[in-house]
């Protein structure tokens, strides 16, 4: 507005108006001198001045816990980056918290914000968290690098985030997210998460890279009356020492409209697509489509079931189980060869308790084999509560391996499979589909 009206006068303004260099408040930009009160100044001011830009440039910023304000543009230019103080001390203790239970050593980060407006985060530089080992552990404390808590219209763009102690980003209970073109590498440390979305509505990623040490995307729901829905994901690609997308786990609150196509998932360690409902809330209408995946050992991992909350909760009771249903899964492309005997497509829901309405169409997949026969006579333990005995329902918990070399399916109602054309890398003795309790099935495969 200010822009306008010196132009309708006729009055000069230039762009630094509107721009605040750290440098300008104190700043030194050579990634030893602490920065963290000259870089809350230049976001202060930014702010107090009606919103603007905050310029990180020439140079590398040290910093502890910064705090994000309305109207604010964080921009780290090309060469450039903000890295985290390797002291604990420097990171402030109340920036909110991690919201799974047992794991306060996670609970403070790098940069926070709570209930702010029109806030961005851009350029070309990078955010490093300096998060080794040797800087940060269970015993010190593993700060996140970024949590953002009840904020609106959030932008980041093209920016490198690297070597997180613990999660890249927790974004709670937000809504109208954009993320686009970033860059998350986070192999440093345990639990380095790229995007944890919790109770976020209007979320849109798009053309970004992830190398991760643990799910690339995380879509969550940690309390019963913040949903997560309206999300879209494409064209990214995920390497992950973990999931590549995993949804639910923390499903205390609802997920529906959720979409994702055009990506690419390689070299994933435990499943490319984690989808888990196990706290109580409701999930549905969900598509899955143009993916290619290599070396993914389960490219779907499906469960169904109730454990013990992993959020806090008075008395850690089960939750009610209710409905998960309406996944469509559509042209996917799936190379797991090098993968062994337990790459499958896994889907499993309790007795009296099945998914819903599942689509698999155009899936071309290859498997690593080598099953025997006595695989494929194997009976996988139900993911009910005692089983589970306090664990999260991984794959390992089924407590065998897979007696179908491509699609195992139990406790299912409703399921499609069209143009479903599934092999072996090796010999497999075991069968290429095995149904257990699944009602209304539709089997199309080549």
């Amino acid at each position: 507005m200010k822009f306008l009206i010196a132009l309708l006068l006729g009055t000069a303004v230039t762009a630094s108006a509107y721009v605040h260099d750290i440098r300008d408040y104190g700043a030194v930009g050579d990634g030893k001198t602490l920065c963290t009160a000259a870089v809350q100044k230049a976001i202060n001011k930014a702010s107090s001045s009606g919103g603007g830009e905050v310029l990180v440039t020439a140079g590398s910023y040290m910093i502890g816990t910064i705090y994000m304000k309305d109207n604010v543009t964080l921009h780290i230019t090309g060469g450039s980056k903000l890295i985290a103080s390797p002291n604990i001390r420097h990171f402030a203790a109340d920036t909110h918290k991690n919201m799974y239970k047992n794991e306060p050593h996670m609970d403070r980060c790098l940069i926070f914000a709570r209930g702010v407006h029109n806030i961005a985060f851009k350029g070309s530089g990078a955010i490093d968290g300096n998060g080794s080992w040797n800087n940060f552990n269970q015993e010190t404390g593993r700060p996140m690098m970024i949590r953002l808590m009840n904020c609106t219209n959030i932008r980041m763009h093209d920016l490198t985030l690297k070597n997180p102690a613990a999660w890249t980003s927790a974004w709670l209970y937000c809504q109208d997210i954009v993320v686009d073109g970033i860059t998350i590498r986070s192999r440093v440390n345990n639990n380095g998460d790229g995007l944890d979305f919790d109770g976020c509505e209007k979320v849109r990623v798009s053309n970004c890279t992830f190398d991760t040490s643990d799910d690339s995307i995380c879509l969550q729901a940690s309390r019963k009356d913040k949903a997560c829905r309206d999300i879209v994901i494409n064209n990214c690609i995920f390497v992950s020492k973990w999931a590549g997308i995993r949804i639910g786990l923390l499903s205390l609150g609802d997920f529906e409209n959720v979409t994702v196509n055009n990506c690419i998932f390689r070299d994933i360690e435990d499943a490319g697509l984690k989808i888990q409902m196990c706290e109580g809330g409701t999930m549905k209408n969900m598509t899955f489509s143009n993916l290619v995946m290599s070396n993914v050992p389960r490219p779907v991992f499906m469960t169904f079931g109730q454990q013990r909350c992993c959020v806090d909760t008075p008395k850690g009771e089960l939750q009610p189980m209710k409905e998960m249903k309406g996944f469509v899964f559509d042209g996917i492309r799936i190379d797991s060869s090098t993968c062994g005997k337990d790459s499958a497509i896994v889907i499993t829901g309790m007795p009296g308790h099945p998914i819903k309405d599942l689509v698999f169409s155009d899936i071309q997949m290859t498997t690593g084999g080598g099953g025997t026969s006595a695989d494929a006579a194997n009976e996988l333990k139900e993911l009910t509560p005692d089983i589970l005995d306090g664990w999260w329902p991984e794959y390992s918990r089924l407590d065998a391996t897979v007696p179908a070399f491509g699609i195992y399916a139990r406790h299912v109602d409703g399921l499609v499979l069209s143009n479903v054309n599934m092999k072996t890398a090796k010999p497999d003795q075991r069968p290429a589909t095995r149904f257990v309790d699944v009602k209304n099935l539709r089997n199309e495969i080549q």
